[in-house]
């Protein structure tokens, strides 16, 4: 990350809500296989968000804690819970320093947002508030870049109008999470990864990019509306189509506590 680029996502909280829709609904029914998401459990969502994975749990009988920094994405995913007739416990803390007691969680689970943490801090503190029959789990479900495709087309103009964002052309692999793990001493660490499409219509692909690191949490309001101009035009002189079909890679890195923990 560079160290010029300054995020906050509560700046385009109204974006993330509405067009951020979060993991697809086979990631919850693969991840249950690892003992993830059972009825009954209590997971913990580092950096929560909007809370659409602390949701997805909430709905599979999970009793779940989101944890984020910025008031507003709480506020939001507080307003889409009660839409949706959900309840989540939402607390305003850091995933270094999540304020719950130790041995207390069954699941901790750090969906889109690993890399904004201090990693080593973080995964010391998923070992000390996970029971030690317990997981942690690192996901990502991040677009895919490929020479031609809208995502490398938009990821080009991101650059363009903002040079410090350094995420793009990447491919939703994340081999470092397993290190960071296996650092803070978990065991029986696996991982899997599987690509879906996801449709968008052109203008929810603009909200959907208005609501990223590179764009609406990072520019000034002008930059911002020049930014999605910019992207209006690409999309209708490259990519005109009332909807888009844009890759995702789900990708998700599980590990047991380390050796030795108690209650």
């Amino acid at each position: 990350m560079s160290a010029s680029l300054h995020v906050d996502f509560g700046k385009t909280a109204g974006d993330y809500r509405r067009h951020r829709a979060g993991f697809p609904q086979s990631f919850f029914d693969r991840i249950a296989v690892h003992g993830v998401g059972i009825a009954g459990q209590l997971v913990v969502d580092l950096g929560t968000g909007t809370g659409t994975l602390a949701r997805g749990f909430a709905r599979r009988g999970c009793r779940v804690i989101g944890i984020d920094v910025a008031p507003a994405m709480l506020d939001a995913a507080r307003d889409l819970d009660r839409e949706a007739g959900i309840a989540v416990d939402y607390r305003e803390a850091r995933a270094e320093d999540t304020g719950l007691s130790t041995a207390s969680a069954d699941v901790v689970i750090a969906g889109q947002c690993w890399h904004w943490f201090e990693r080593p801090t973080a995964a010391r503190e998923a070992a000390r508030i996970l029971r030690p029959d317990g997981r942690c789990v690192i996901a990502h479900f991040d677009w895919i870049p490929l020479s031609g495709n809208v995502v490398r087309a938009t990821e080009e103009l991101i650059e363009k109008h903002n040079p410090a964002w350094k995420l793009g052309n990447l491919n939703g692999v994340h081999p470092r999470w397993l290190r960071d793990l296996g650092e803070a001493g978990f065991r029986g660490i696996e991982s899997f990864s599987y690509d879906v499409d996801v449709p968008y219509t052109p203008d929810g692909w603009r909200g959907r990019i208005r609501a990223s690191a590179g764009v609406a949490a990072s520019l000034a309001p002008d930059a911002v509306a020049r930014f999605d101009a910019d992207l209006a035009r690409l999309l209708a002189e490259r990519f005109d189509a009332s909807e888009l079909s844009v890759p995702h890679r789900v990708f998700a890195v599980i590990g047991r506590p380390p050796a030795g923990t108690r209650p």
